[in-house]
């Protein structure tokens, strides 16, 4: 993996983990299928007329906003309601391996022995990091957490292919302009009150909203399609697994969250796994 590309794999879990965390204040006024609608909505708005319409594979860009973005979402916001924040985020960071096996099905991308042991070390971290997962009574919400990030990983390698013919921001583009419509419909269907919270959404809330949809979204999936349509699976995948470091840093230097040790001891065992996986000689193909 060249090194330009580790950087703009990078910038996903940096971009992502600086906007989640940011985005706490927003989530209390925007419910999460509205905020997802509208962070989609506005990319589309700012990425779409610089693409043209890609009639040949219009249909497949469809099917993969339906599987790895609208029902995805869908399922991952409805298991929070029933699992735990720490837990959540570990069953959903599932989705690592869910994407190496399934681009081994599609594609007979074999991972190296070397990247499924760092894998595994960075699960570890997270662990670490996150705390003993509390599962206990709540399958229903396992078991939808679990199947949402199994869609958002095939909907990632279904993204692939796209992604070579069309360019990464431009599937960033027709994605977003996909899900968009379908996430708000969703909001109307499982928020209730949408318009209220439109309404009542203060400055600062929609200036966060702005900053997903205008800079978070378009940069961090833009550069994330474009590495995934040029490199094997199991050496972009894990980068993933920073998300939540990235996520408790931004918490600790600008909100002013107190860091433990299991950041320390965690992170710094995530940041072990990754090396492990980005910092190695190709393979002979």
């Amino acid at each position: 993996m060249k090194f330009r590309d580790i950087l703009l794999a990078l910038c996903a879990p940096l971009l992502l983990g600086f906007g989640f965390a940011i985005a706490k204040p927003a989530m209390q006024q925007f419910p999460p299928f509205l905020l997802m609608g509208l962070r989609f909505t506005i990319t589309a708005l700012i990425l779409i007329w610089w693409f043209p319409i890609p009639k040949k594979i219009l249909k497949d860009l469809f099917i993969v906003s339906l599987i790895g973005g609208t029902l995805s979402y869908g399922l991952v916001y409805h298991g929070l309601n029933n699992v735990d924040a720490s837990s959540s985020i570990l069953l959903v960071h599932a989705e690592v391996p869910f994407g190496v096996i399934i681009a081994y099905f599609l594609y007979k991308e074999k991972p190296s022995l070397r990247n499924i042991i760092g894998m595994i070390i960075a699960f570890v971290g997270l662990f670490i990091l996150l705390g003993s997962p509390n599962l206990e009574g709540r399958l229903i919400g396992v078991l939808l957490l679990l199947f949402g990030a199994f869609t958002w990983s095939l909907g990632m390698i279904m993204a692939r292919p796209l992604s070579k013919k069309i360019g990464g921001f431009a599937v960033t583009a027709w994605i977003a302009l996909f899900c968009g419509p379908m996430l708000l419909m969703g909001s109307f269907i499982f928020d209730g009150n949408t318009i209220n919270y439109l309404l009542s959404a203060d400055l600062k809330g929609w200036l966060t909203v702005g900053f997903l949809g205008i800079i978070m979204q378009p940069l961090a999936y833009g550069t994330w399609y474009q590495v995934m349509g040029r490199n094997p699976v199991d050496k972009v995948m894990p980068v993933m697994l920073l998300l939540p470091l990235t996520g408790l840093s931004t918490a600790i230097f600008l909100l002013g969250e107190e860091p433990t040790k299991q950041v320390f001891i965690g992170g710094a065992i995530i940041l072990l796994g990754i090396g492990m996986i980005l910092f190695t000689k190709e393979r002979n193909k």
